[in-house]
């Protein structure tokens, strides 16, 4: 493959919560463009974490990164676990003396959920809460702070926060108490790491996905496979907008590459609008704006599916 075709070669990334959804497909297609990536989580083929699914492993994604054409290089890792993620880290830096782009992506937490947001924050379960909060901000916290200072020894380093919905869709409560802070957080902590991050030529983002079709709201929320998701429009009209979890890999990757991503620093960008500013496409070549689409239609105007696919 040519560089222009492998424009990360040489690149080493660290892809926190790499076991499925974008987190995998992320790691996926920064190997694809010629990064070793080290991916973590705590789903093994011989361990099972809380959430429950035996179907993906972070051993299959590190094989997903190699066959892509990157090294991938699978890491069992609890990222609440300070003494497991400075290990990781000083592993990184013994066997690679650098690291080039980190993604924080951990969550884990869809079944602390309250379904259909329909509950106060007293009437909600505080150690659930509570664990929701720790899964999803305190994680991205304790890898940062370990992982920062290896990012930074060289210039040109790349922080990615992923969360759900940009600033400006998260401008306004998401109606679970909990869910709104640990979705919240990964903004205010790419501004943050942007403001810290000038001195040593490295930047922060943050990124969203869209209406995900990841494996669980497949196949656990509306019953489908990725070959018959359309059946999933009966169930929510809205899953017509929906996006593969590659979308966002592939716009993610693109920014790796783009040598002026800096002009981002700070900022949140979601699927679509890295698939128009990068030119990147979905795996069926459309580009989907969910987070266009789902501002429309909140705002109680009729749209056309097929004007933002």
């Amino acid at each position: 493959m040519t560089e222009r075709e492998r424009p990360l070669a040489g690149r080493i990334a660290l892809v926190a919560g790499a076991t499925r959804g974008a987190g995998r497909a992320m790691a996926v297609e920064l190997g694809r463009a010629g990064a070793t990536v080290y991916v973590t989580g705590r789903t093994t083929r011989s361990r099972v974490s809380e959430v429950g699914r035996t179907t993906e492993t972070i051993e299959e994604t590190g094989e997903l990164v190699t066959a892509a054409g990157g090294e991938g290089i699978a890491v069992p890792t609890d990222h609440l676990e300070q003494d497991q993620v400075r290990a990781l880290v000083e592993r990184v830096d013994r066997e690679q003396g650098r690291l080039d782009i980190l993604v924080n992506d951990v969550w884990g937490a869809d079944h602390l959920l309250d379904v259909g947001f329909t509950r106060k924050l007293w009437e909600l379960d505080l150690r659930q809460g509570l664990r929701m909060l720790r899964l999803g901000v305190e994680t991205h916290i304790v890898t940062s702070y370990f992982a920062l200072p290896l990012l930074i020894r060289n210039p040109g380093g790349l922080v990615v926060e992923v969360t759900d919905g940009t600033a400006e869709s998260n401008s306004k409560y998401r109606e679970e108490f909990f869910y709104d802070l640990a979705k919240y957080a990964p903004l205010r902590m790419a501004q943050g790491l942007a403001d810290e991050l000038k001195g040593f030529d490295c930047t922060a983002v943050c990124v969203s996905p869209g209406f995900l079709r990841s494996e669980a709201m497949l196949d656990t929320y509306f019953e489908v496979t990725e070959e018959n998701w359309r059946d999933g429009i009966a169930k929510d009209p809205n899953f017509a907008i929906s996006e593969t979890p590659t979308y966002l890999g592939r716009g993610v990757a693109a920014l790796a590459a783009d040598p002026e991503r800096a002009r981002w620093n700070g900022r949140s960008l979601d699927s679509g609008g890295l698939a128009r500013e990068y030119g990147v496409t979905d795996v069926d070549g459309s580009q989907p704006d969910s987070w266009g689409f789902i501002a429309k239609t909140a705002a109680g105007e009729q749209v056309d599916v097929a004007d933002y696919r």
